[in-house]
């Protein structure tokens, strides 16, 4: 658990473009690859040498366009040559285009992997419009579990819901995990403005109405748009 909150303190720096914080954050989650490296090598298994000489071979076979005769014209045919060698790879153990998505990625970063792995053998919507028409009907499913609620219903078609907006997001070219994340950074910045007017006007936000809350919201809103 540690490893991953280290991750996703260097995300944070990254996304934030945080250059002090991130050369820190390299090194905290490099620690951790050095300390499971000494494990390794403690218990005669890998060290930091073969593990960066299995990567170093790895690179080597997934790039034939780079490192052999293999020809790629795009982005988009490098990644499937990538996928189609990784198959090759764990032809022996693997038996799903599935079975290479991480167990322990969180939930839409984990949907988007799904449908990408299942779309390269595929298993594709071919527009847009498709795949929101998908969205429509899984709105609507929740909806009537909710009329009749149905509480494990409600529960399997707002994870639908989830799933196939993740899908869209991935038709549109965004990245859903981030959006969510611009949003909820969005909310505290407004939210804790509220706070901040509140606080001017010697109110207690327990004490003010919905009404004076969201009118303060749109407010701020307005103001961020000039």
């Amino acid at each position: 658990m540690l490893t991953i909150e280290e991750t996703y303190e260097l995300a944070d720096a990254i996304t934030a473009n945080d250059l002090k914080n991130l050369e820190e954050e390299l090194g905290d989650l490099l620690l951790h690859i050095v300390f499971y490296a000494k494990i390794g090598e403690e218990q005669g298994v890998f060290d930091i040498e073969s593990i960066m000489n299995k990567l170093c071979d790895k690179l080597i076979r997934r790039h034939p366009h780079i490192y052999g005769n293999v020809q790629a014209e795009s982005v988009e045919a490098v990644l499937n040559n990538w996928e189609k060698i990784k198959l090759q790879e764990k032809s022996g153990s693997k038996k799903s285009v599935l079975q290479g998505v991480p167990v322990a990625l969180p939930a839409l970063p984990k949907a988007l992997r799904i449908q990408e792995k299942a779309a390269k053998v595929g298993f594709e919507w071919d527009t847009k419009e498709q795949v929101w028409d998908k969205v429509l009907e899984e709105i609507n499913e929740l909806a009537e579990a909710v009329a009749k609620q149905d509480a494990a219903q409600q529960h399997q078609e707002f994870g639908d819901v989830l799933f196939a907006l993740a899908n869209y997001a991935r038709f549109i070219n965004i990245d859903p995990e981030n959006a969510l994340n611009s949003t909820n950074h969005k909310f505290i910045r407004r939210f804790q403005e509220i706070e901040r007017i509140a606080q001017e006007q010697n109110k207690n936000l327990e004490d003010m109405s919905l009404t004076e809350m969201d009118a303060i919201w749109n407010e701020i809103k307005a103001k961020e748009k000039h």
